[in-house]
């Protein structure tokens, strides 16, 4: 018993030392005058940030130097999570939303939630007004293979726009390398438009018979290419169109000779009236049933000249803000 005693009266005297001892220890800082002293420790940090808005946010406060998925919140404080490149033309470009076309032989069938879901309908001009509306849908890692839109697309104040066309169903890590065509605008032009195209698209509505071919096309912008070029834009689309269009360009808003809306011309501005052969998106009614779908009619068996090639109409088009 006296044995168990002394041992007890031992272990509380080397447990009390112990403890004092761990209440001493002054933990080292990971920060000096908010820099980190190990830079790696910084982007790992940034990648749990709920505070930042958009990737560039994350890129200025934080020196993230990293792609992949990041938290961002709204201005709200709803959080959630969406692909940052943090490399391209100096970083900081957060994706809010990818075309994906599932059906393109379907005309406005299920899936086409960036046109319309509900068949080629003149009651519904607008379709789905996904453009321009607060729906969210899908997930950053897969959108390469479904729609997506994030709370960003309508949330984030933006100056420009960067898009790149990736072969469908490519896991992320690939995407960068993947690629058929990546460039991005340099021209500030979203600020005249309410800072993204949300706001873009309330002031240039999708809807058939809302203005005519050429005359009431909504922005372009010249672009600067970080894959592809002019050429290798042009030869994406069909071969009887050279003289429809002038690529080095992104423009939204674009009618085509029957007055039907087409969202977003990818690489081009519009010279000509058939937009439906380059041009994506738009609204719910088009004067010709095949065009209506989420990739309107860039595949074309009437006329294989006017087809766009097999590798962009199997890509996906994701939209990026900075």
């Amino acid at each position: 018993m006296l044995r168990f005693i002394l041992f007890l009266m031992c272990f509380m005297h080397l447990s009390h030392t112990g403890l004092r001892v761990l209440g001493n220890v002054t933990p080292r800082p990971i920060t000096i005058n908010g820099t980190y002293i190990n830079p790696e420790l910084g982007k790992y940090h940034a990648k749990l940030r709920i505070l930042s808005q958009s990737c560039l946010d994350i890129k200025e406060k934080y020196g993230a130097t990293q792609n992949g998925i990041y938290f961002l919140t709204t201005k709200s404080g709803t959080v959630y999570q969406t692909f940052c490149d943090m490399t391209t033309a100096g970083g900081g470009w957060t994706l809010v939303a990818s075309v994906h076309e599932n059906n393109i032989h379907g005309a406005c069938t299920v899936g086409d939630r960036w046109s319309s879901q509900q068949g080629n309908d003149q009651h519904r001009p607008e379709g789905e007004e996904t453009w321009a509306n607060t729906a969210t849908f899908g997930t950053a890692e897969s959108s390469t293979g479904d729609d997506y839109k994030n709370l960003g697309y309508y949330d984030i104040q933006a100056q420009d726009v960067a898009v790149w066309h990736v072969p469908n169903n490519k896991v992320l890590k690939d995407w960068t390398t993947a690629a058929i065509l990546r460039y991005h605008t340099e021209s500030h032009f979203l600020r005249e438009h309410g800072g993204n195209l949300y706001h873009l698209f309330k002031k240039y509505p999708l809807k058939f018979a809302a203005g005519e071919c050429k005359a009431d096309m909504g922005p372009s912008s010249p672009v600067v290419y970080d894959t592809g070029d002019k050429d290798s834009t042009t030869a994406l689309y069909g071969s009887s169109l050279k003289d429809e269009f002038e690529s080095g360009f992104v423009t939204f808003r674009a009618f085509n000779t029957d007055k039907s809306a087409l969202a977003m011309c990818s690489g081009v501005k519009p010279t000509g009236c058939n937009t439906q052969h380059y041009c994506i998106g738009g609204g719910g009614f088009f004067q010709e049933r095949f065009h209506c779908g989420d990739f309107t009619a860039l595949d074309w068996s009437a006329d294989e000249t006017k087809s766009a090639s097999k590798e962009m109409i199997e890509s996906t088009v994701m939209l990026f803000y900075r």
